[in-house]
C-alpha cells in the first residue's frame, strides 16, 4: 500500500470531513498564520506543506495573502487545485524534497510535521526558502518542546513564538463558547495546564 493511500481515499471533501466546523476552524488557523511571530502584509506568500484539499487557502486569501500549495497525494493535489482554480498553485511532491521555484515569506505544516523524515535536516530545507517564518503545530504531549526548538535553531531560526490552539477539531461549538476558548489561549498558567491533556501549540519560528 503507498504511503498515500488513506489520504487518497478520502480526498474528496477532506476539510468538511476533517474538522467539525471546518470554516471557524481554519479562519482561526490562518489568523494565527498571519499573526504570530512576524506579521504578514497582503501580498505575501504562504507556502502550505501537506496542504491536502487547500482548505486552509480559503481564509489566506481573504486576508489579501498568496497560496502555493504541496501535497505526495494526487487525488488531494487534484482536490487542491479544484478549490484553487486559477487562485494559487499546487504542486504535487514530497515536503522532504520540495524546494519552490520562488522563495514564500512563510511556510505552514499543519499535522504533518511527523513526516519529517530527519526534523533538522526538513527545518533547514524549509529555512532556505522562507523568508519571515515558518508555522506549524506542536503537539506537546508528543514532542518535546525543547528538542523542536534546538532542531529550529540548528536550522538557523532564532526567534520562538509559541501560542496555544484550542479550537477543537471534532466538536462544532456555540460561537461565544468558542471565543471565550479562544480567550483561554491567552491565559497562561491555565492554558499550560490544559495542554497536559489536549490541543496543541501553534509555532512561528523566525530570524530575528
Amino acid at each position: 500500500m503507498s504511503r498515500t493511500a488513506k489520504y487518497d481515499a478520502a480526498a474528496e471533501g477532506w476539510s468538511d470531513e476533517q474538522y467539525a466546523d471546518s470554516a471557524s476552524y481554519l479562519r482561526h488557523r490562518a489568523e494565527l498564520v498571519v499573526a504570530l511571530g512576524p506579521r504578514l502584509e497582503p501580498g505575501d506568500t504562504v507556502l502550505d506543506l501537506a496542504c491536502g484539499d487547500a482548505g486552509l487557502a480559503e481564509p489566506l486569501l481573504a486576508a489579501g495573502l498568496r497560496y502555493g500549495g504541496v501535497d505526495l497525494s494526487g487525488p488531494m493535489v487534484d482536490a487542491a487545485r479544484a478549490r484553487l482554480g486559477d487562485r494559487g498553485t499546487v504542486d504535487e511532491a514530497d515536503v522532504n524534497e520540495f524546494t519552490p521555484p520562488e522563495p514564500a515569506q512563510a511556510t505552514t505544516c499543519f499535522r504533518a510535521i511527523y513526516y519529517a523524515r530527519d526534523r533538522r535536516a526538513f527545518f533547514r530545507r524549509v529555512a532556505s526558502y522562507t523568508e519571515k517564518k515558518l508555522v506549524f503545530d506542536l503537539n506537546p504531549r508528543q514532542y518535546r518542546i525543547e528538542d523542536v526548538r534546538a532542531d529550529l535553531e540548528a536550522a538557523g531560526f532564532d526567534r520562538f513564538d509559541l501560542r496555544p490552539f484550542f479550537s477543537p477539531q471534532r466538536v462544532a461549538l456555540p460561537g461565544p463558547i468558542a471565543a471565550a476558548l479562544r480567550a483561554v489561549e491567552n491565559s497562561g498558567p491555565l492554558a499550560r495546564f490544559a495542554l497536559r491533556y489536549r490541543f496543541s501549540y501553534m509555532v512561528a519560528a523566525s530570524r530575528e
